[in-house]
């Protein structure tokens, strides 16, 4: 499993509206990419600090096919709603010691 780190700082004045976006129309194309598992979107609690969504990906090539052909597109729709730009991070992901997570996401 590999997992993709998005940080940024949101307009937290606009959180109910970016939830609203992400639902209808980022999830549906995340959905459609090959070896996409799961989001977890984690909110801040004051203005200053970062968003960090985490995606969850079968494999490293699934989440790079994503970054280079879809995510310019996810970027465009959810610019309005950041005050900084997006950064990203990737890390393979130790399911060994996860396991009922991975259970979870594979039920």
């Amino acid at each position: 499993m590999f997992a993709r780190i998005v940080e940024f700082i949101p307009k937290l004045e606009q959180k109910e509206e970016f939830v609203k976006v992400v639902r209808n129309d980022v999830l549906p194309m995340l959905k459609k990419q090959t070896g996409f598992l799961e989001i977890l979107p984690l909110f801040p609690e004051t203005k200053t600090e970062k968003m960090i969504t985490i995606t969850l990906w079968a494999e490293k090539r699934d989440a790079e096919r994503y970054e280079r052909e879809m995510y310019p597109k996810v970027e465009g729709i959810l610019k309005p709603y950041l005050t900084t730009p997006v950064t990203f991070k990737h890390y393979n992901v130790e399911t060994s010691v996860c396991q009922h997570f991975v259970e979870a996401l594979t039920a």
